[in-house]
């Protein structure tokens, strides 16, 4: 294991060691996410690698450490902020590049601001499954390695018990790493870092006339793309601060994240957003809002405001343009027409008045039969307002026989981009409430299912029921 970042200056970060978990016991482990790395998941059991995995060992020359940064948390200047509860072990080379291996939950750092620097079982089970759950998807990630426990009492609302995640990604570096140096007006160091993330993750940026440009519209762009991906699951993210947003464009930091079930445009998954600013509807706003963020931060190596603002204005074209090709996939759709963006509108407009459920629907939607209306009821019976359904389907219908679609090959296209199964907030619950009795299977049996989400599954059919009455109560907020 070495350590890239560490090779940056002290300033960048504080050099500590993880604090020990007392009695650390092994929880689950990702297949995919070890394979990236070389290691085999079955092992992750074994003694040596639960101290190392829970903080309670460290791997030679790997300089665990804890970064700083800053940011503007629900549209606020928070100031510095930082790892508080996260460190970086270091980075593994790989066939794509270095993986960096981070413990999130290790105990306190410097900039931990008053909190004990712990990660809960519960909200660390929501992280594990929902990284491997959207990389299954096909969404950047971060990736989640493995989670070790603990019966060590950690106080939040009530007293939960520690764990650790061992979180992956090719850099943890955020839009809130830039503001940092911004705001406190250290030039040098805001080089030293861009220099960094250029050299290390887009070195092709180097041929540009101005590098610091091509950077800010290189992450715009995948800034764009990835709220698109989420948008077109139904993914909500919860606490889009700018320290929370990815200088790769991953999606990183899960905490009160939800998928959505009921269709509701303004909702909020995050209990603690009162204002609704990071609602479901708002996320790519909010996105090209922070992407402005980095452009501010960016905006003295850039030199002039005419170059940044060229840059930022790639978000939008960017946006729109993934957002319609993934709804076109949805729809089964072979070509791009005028009037799609009236089909699509009309569409979200008979879902948000019926709240019919969004993964459901368009997973069963795959099955409408272009020359046979009569065979509609089981979409039919997700709508409250029939007729104005089968108004929607007729048009959608007339769509489909323009590209002359076949109904076989369009379903079959259609459930490689409609997930059948996706992480709603009470399957994770299901399984936090027995792990929290110490029985891990149920964790185990829903990662599995979630890395095959496309797969028909017959087996598991009742993890893509509709949500039962006792989950309307459950609540997520920062605290998760």
């Amino acid at each position: 294991m070495d350590n890239a970042f560490a090779a940056l200056p002290p300033a960048f970060y504080t050099r500590l060691m993880p604090t020990p978990l007392p009695a650390p016991y092994f929880v689950a482990a990702s297949a995919p996410a070890a394979a990236l790395i070389g290691l085999d998941a079955a092992r992750l059991a074994e003694p040596d690698y639960v101290a190392l995995l829970s903080g309670n060992a460290v791997a030679e020359r790997s300089m665990p450490l804890s970064a700083v940064y800053s940011g503007h948390q629900f549209g606020v200047w928070a100031g510095q902020l930082g790892d508080g509860r996260a460190i970086l072990l270091g980075d593994i080379a790989t066939a794509d590049g270095p993986m960096e291996l981070q413990l999130k939950g290790a105990g306190a750092t410097p900039y931990s601001r008053m909190g004990d620097g712990r990660a809960v079982l519960r909200s660390s089970i929501r992280e594990f499954l929902c990284s491997e759950a959207m990389a299954a998807l096909g969404i950047p990630t971060s990736r989640a390695l493995s989670i070790m426990g603990s019966q060590q009492g950690i106080m939040r609302e009530t007293v939960e018990t520690a764990a650790v995640v061992t979180r992956m990604a090719p850099s943890f570096v955020r839009f809130g790493s830039f503001e940092h140096w911004f705001y406190r007006k250290q030039p040098d160091e805001l080089k030293i870092l861009a220099d960094y993330v250029i050299d290390s993750f887009y070195p092709h940026l180097r041929a540009a006339s101005n590098p610091y440009q091509a950077l800010l519209a290189e992450v715009c762009v995948r800034t764009a793309h990835m709220i698109a991906q989420w948008q077109a699951v139904g993914f909500m993210h919860g606490v889009m601060n700018t320290d929370n947003m990815s200088i790769l464009g991953l999606t990183l930091d899960y905490g009160p994240f939800g998928f959505m079930e009921a269709f509701d445009a303004e909702h909020i998954c995050n209990h603690t957003d009162q204002q609704g600013r990071y609602s479901y509807a708002n996320q790519p706003q909010v996105g090209h809002w922070n992407c402005y963020a980095l452009g501010q931060a960016l905006l003295p190596l850039i030199g002039e405001v005419a170059l940044a603002q060229a840059a930022l204005d790639s978000y939008q074209p960017a946006f729109a343009e993934k957002m319609n090709a993934l709804l076109r996939a949805k729809l089964g759709l072979q070509t791009s027409q005028d009037d799609d963006t009236q089909l699509f509108d009309s569409m979200f407009a008979l879902m948000q008045a019926n709240h019919v459920d969004f993964t459901n629907f368009f997973r069963a939607l795959s099955t409408l039969q272009v020359a046979a209306p009569e065979h509609d009821t089981v979409l039919r019976d997700m709508f409250i307002d029939r007729p104005a359904f089968d108004t929607w389907a007729a048009q959608y219908r007339a769509r489909l026989r323009q590209e002359h679609s076949v109904d076989a090959e369009r379903q079959a296209a259609m459930n490689q981009v409609n997930p059948k199964y996706v992480l709603r907030n009470y399957l994770a619950q299901v399984a936090i409430e027995k792990a929290q009795q110490q029985d891990y299977t149920e964790v185990a049996t829903l990662l599995e299912v979630l890395q095959k989400p496309f797969d028909e599954q017959p087996e598991h059919q009742h993890y893509a029921a509709l949500p039962p009455d006792w989950a309307s109560h459950l609540e997520v907020s920062c605290s998760s």
